[in-house]
């Protein structure tokens, strides 16, 4: 059946934007890429997921052994980022719909060794076919909630069928871990979040002509921002502009097909608005630089040393602040960071970060923050975690691959 309206559904979703028109028909298994047999699959949704899995990837490209690693990702937004990579052994196509019939033929076509499912994938047609095939299913970094938890239990005996086929499951999270064994997941190992882990010395990092554009002007970070906290953030910018005339907000919003709306909110607020795609000069009268492209808030993590960390003060569960963080970043947040809260209770107990949905203890923290350098024994910190954690996922996953 999802085959039969498939093309219905591609056709809205091509003309929303949310569809490749060049590539979709990956998603049905019809590929312009010659068929080829691969050591290792590694599947994340979409650009978190992806980032995450990255220095994995690179690790694993460095094995003489493996000749050809395939990655899947479901969204346009990640497979732009994964062109932006530059692997050399790895290559990208879309992960196709959970059908029977089709994800048997995924399996035939590229022909795994090994699946590797990022944070919270869980596909049942998929891991059926897989262990059919006898190929391992590793779920890496995985995240499970408590209300996806309640979903699973509503259907026992399905889930129990569909998670007893899991090889290995290496959880993100404590939380993670409860419910993969209330989940009667046989082989669990706890290697720790990969978010942690991070090159912050990437290539093109340290931006001459950046830095330079915003030589004259104090600045802080928004990063991943949701609907309506943006206006929350341009009142805020509007007080801190009170103690420093030259102050920019640069805000990088978590979808940048929100940008025009982004806009149209600050106009109303009164703040005036360049993108970094425009590529305009910073003017006397400039409020708010916003990063309309994926791929790029390390640079900007890298001019500042204070993050406000999105997706925390409406009802989402927050966003990873672990980037900014790495670049030694004092990070702000909202109340709602379900999604992170081992990763947030870790960076206040360490006074790394502040959790408030007050504008004025925000306006009093980043007026204090503003002046201060960047605090290295944290990144020192976060990266010394993060080298051990990667280390230890590679560990394990190395059993199955090599």
């Amino acid at each position: 059946m999802a085959v039969i309206i498939s093309p219905l559904i591609f056709i809205y979703r091509i003309l929303k934007g949310k569809e490749d028109p060049q590539r979709f028909k990956e998603k049905i298994c019809i590929y312009s890429r010659k068929r080829t047999k691969n050591k290792v699959w590694i599947h994340a949704a979409s650009i978190g997921e992806l980032m995450s899995v990255v220095p994995i990837i690179k690790k694993l490209e460095k094995n003489k052994k493996i000749k050809s690693i395939i990655v899947t990702t479901t969204t346009t937004s990640s497979a732009k980022i994964f062109k932006k990579l530059r692997f050399k052994k790895t290559f990208h196509v879309y992960f196709p719909l959970d059908n029977n019939f089709l994800t048997k033929r995924f399996i035939n076509y590229w022909q795994p060794e090994t699946a590797i499912f990022v944070d919270s994938e869980i596909w049942p047609n998929m891991y059926k076919n897989l262990k059919i095939k006898k190929i391992p299913i590793i779920i890496l970094n995985a995240r499970i909630v408590k209300k996806t938890l309640d979903r699973w239990q509503i259907f026992p005996g399905f889930a129990k069928e569909v998670f007893d086929k899991i090889t290995l499951a290496l959880p993100s999270n404590l939380e993670t871990l409860k419910y993969l064994k209330q989940l009667q997941v046989k082989n669990i190992r706890v290697a720790g979040n990969l978010k942690y882990y991070g090159e912050k010395n990437v290539e093109g990092i340290n931006d001459k002509h950046l830095k330079n554009k915003f030589n004259n002007s104090k600045i802080w970070c928004a990063a991943s921002t949701h609907k309506n906290e943006e206006i929350f953030l341009g009142k805020l910018h509007k007080n801190l502009k009170k103690n420093y005339k030259q102050l920019i907000t640069i805000i990088i919003p978590r979808h940048i097909n929100r940008v025009s709306q982004i806009i149209d909110d600050m106009n109303k607020l009164g703040l005036k608005t360049i993108t970094n795609s425009s590529n305009l000069k910073i003017k006397d009268d400039t409020d708010i630089f916003l990063v309309d492209s994926y791929g790029v808030s390390s640079k900007f993590y890298n001019l500042t040393n204070i993050t406000f960390v999105g997706g925390s003060l409406i009802a989402h569960g927050g966003q990873n602040p672990l980037e900014p963080a790495r670049f030694g970043n004092f990070i702000i947040n909202g109340p709602n960071v379900n999604n992170f809260k081992e990763i947030y209770s870790f960076l206040m107990k360490r006074k790394m970060s502040l959790t408030t949905s007050s504008s004025l203890k925000m306006e009093k923290i980043i007026l204090k923050k503003l002046n201060h350098k960047k605090n290295n024994q944290n990144i020192k910190k976060i990266i010394k975690i993060g080298q051990q954690i990667l280390d230890k996922n590679l560990l394990y996953i190395n059993k199955y691959i090599i």
